[in-house]
């Protein structure tokens, strides 16, 4: 009787085991998908995937694709943006992208 009890608790300690295992290995597989993800991902157009290069509009550093034509701000540049007068940069910066398309 006491061999029953005994493998009993045997067999909850393997389960047991065998979940916390299962929990590390998911969440270190987590992890390296997190990472891998975040090193495809650094300095890609969201958007399409191409490189995204630095540029300046109005003194602030902003990011253009050069496969799509996005503009990518960073946390703070919309903030500094927002403090200048939108008017002249806002007609400025589409007019300029517009006139491209005028053309074609």
């Amino acid at each position: 009787m006491t061999d029953i009890w005994k493998e009993r608790e045997k067999a909850l300690e393997n389960e047991y085991i065998y979940r916390q295992e299962k929990e590390q290995i998911e969440k270190l597989r987590g992890a390296a998908r997190e990472k891998l993800i975040r090193e495809h991902c650094h300095n890609r157009c969201p958007k399409c995937g191409e490189p995204i290069q630095p540029m300046t509009f109005r003194d602030v550093p902003l990011d253009k694709c050069p496969g799509c034509g996005g503009v990518w701000l960073g946390p703070q540049d919309f903030r500094i943006f927002a403090e200048k007068d939108h008017r002249t940069w806002f007609d400025k910066w589409f007019l300029e992208e517009a006139k491209p398309l005028a053309k074609e």
